[in-house]
């Protein structure tokens, strides 16, 4: 038998095994794995139970690098999903989405953003449900179907203005095991905090207004604390009489240090969501992404060591300053083709220097996320390191809210 044709052999009992988990599970295969008592009852009675190790990851590998697109790179999550051996391998194979540019695992969108270019994703409005949706663009065209992501839903509160960030459009509730965060406004619209629900980096300390998510009771435990741990504040300059040109954003991204956008720098990255006390040794072996069946005390740490020191310089991002067109007699900005309305929404986020610095010569100018208006209720995103795709949508989100003080 030549490689080939283990390879497509793989494949298609791969396909076997996800046919009969999509029949149980109706969300996105990125947001969620198999079935996992029933894949592995079907692994151990195939011709893959007993396969050498070295032969399985040379498998692994060529299929990780030949499937490197939605929508054939779900390959690549079902393996993931199979059982435990196969997890881990995948997990060391699938690189980073700052080194490979490619959003594979939930766990991705708490990852950095790809250094040497931006992904460009869009967000879908509905102004009826107050929902919005992230994708993943899938081709160059504006147009296209795209990768379900991230949803979000808008919450009106008598003080303030929720926006639940979940891995499931069709539950975005903050009790969901699929909830992942919120941005949470001011009563103005003019300030806003984005909250992770998992810890962003090595010693992060939750929120004081922390809140209590209820879970069902016959799940782990009858009541598990959700995190509100913040990463981001952003501030929107006021400008009641409008005299000053269009919006002006400021943010501080709390998780990031400042010098992650020097050469060499770094930022927190988020290795797993967390499993708590769950001890998966003793139980049976596990998707690489969380079911919707338990929901787990978060534990002591799922990032990597790195931690962001309460005297080291955050991370600050601000508007790119836009040029006036005397022609057109409006403000401009050069979006490369990816917006075509004008809209007070649109936006362009550099990293601002420090006080009493300049910004590095690499990086001035460099564009780390970018939104703005296509359709009536249809955005491009895109967005770089040292940001995730969870931090861009919570900062677009920010620019739905009305703000009457600001226009």
């Amino acid at each position: 038998m030549s490689f080939r044709t283990l390879i497509q052999d793989m494949r298609d009992e791969i396909g076997s095994f996800r046919l009969r988990s999509s029949r149980s599970h109706r969300a996105s295969a990125v947001h969620e794995g198999p079935d996992p008592l029933g894949e592995f009852d079907a692994l151990k009675q195939s011709c893959w139970a007993n396969l050498p190790p070295e032969l399985l990851r040379d498998v692994l590998v060529r299929i990780e690098e030949s499937e490197a697109s939605w929508p054939p790179r779900k390959d690549v999550v079902a393996c993931a999903g199979v059982c435990r051996s196969w997890r881990e391998i995948m997990k060391e194979i699938v690189k980073l989405p700052e080194i490979s540019g490619k959003l594979t695992f939930p766990i991705s969108l708490k990852q950095p953003g790809p250094r040497e270019f931006p992904l460009q994703c869009f967000i879908r409005r509905n102004r009826n449900t107050h929902t919005y949706h992230l994708y993943l663009g899938l081709t160059q065209a504006l147009t296209d179907d795209g990768k379900f992501l991230l949803a979000a839903r808008k919450a009106r509160r008598p003080t303030c203005t929720d926006y639940l960030i979940s891995l499931n459009k069709d539950d975005m509730s903050k009790g969901s095991c699929t909830y992942v965060g919120k941005l949470r406004s001011n009563f103005l619209g003019t300030k806003f905090t984005v909250y992770d629900a998992h810890p962003p980096y090595a010693g992060a300390v939750l929120s004081k207004s922390r809140s209590m998510r209820m879970v069902g009771p016959n799940q782990v435990s009858p009541r598990v604390p959700a995190g509100n741990y913040p990463v981001a504040h952003i501030a929107y300059e006021l400008n009641v009489l409008g005299s000053r040109g269009p919006r002006r954003m400021h943010c501080v991204m709390d998780s990031i240090p400042a010098s992650s956008i020097e050469p060499g720098g770094t930022a927190p990255v988020q290795t797993d969501f967390p499993l708590g006390g769950l001890n998966i040794d003793s139980m049976h072996p596990l998707p690489f992404f969380r079911s919707k069946s338990a929901r787990f005390d978060p534990p002591a740490s799922t990032t990597t060591p790195l931690a962001v020191q309460k005297d080291s310089k955050k991370l600050i991002l601000k508007n790119k300053s836009p040029r006036w067109h005397e022609q057109l007699q409006c403000w401009c900005l050069n979006f490369r083709g990816r917006v075509t309305v004008a809209s007070v929404k649109n936006f362009q986020l550099v990293a601002a220097p420090e006080e009493g610095g300049t910004v590095n010569q690499e990086q001035d100018g460099k564009v780390v996320l970018q939104f703005g208006k296509v359709g009536k209720d249809l955005f491009t995103m895109d967005y770089r390191y040292p940001i995730s795709a969870f931090q861009a949508f919570a900062i677009c989100l920010s620019s739905f809210d009305t703000k009457i003080a600001c226009e």
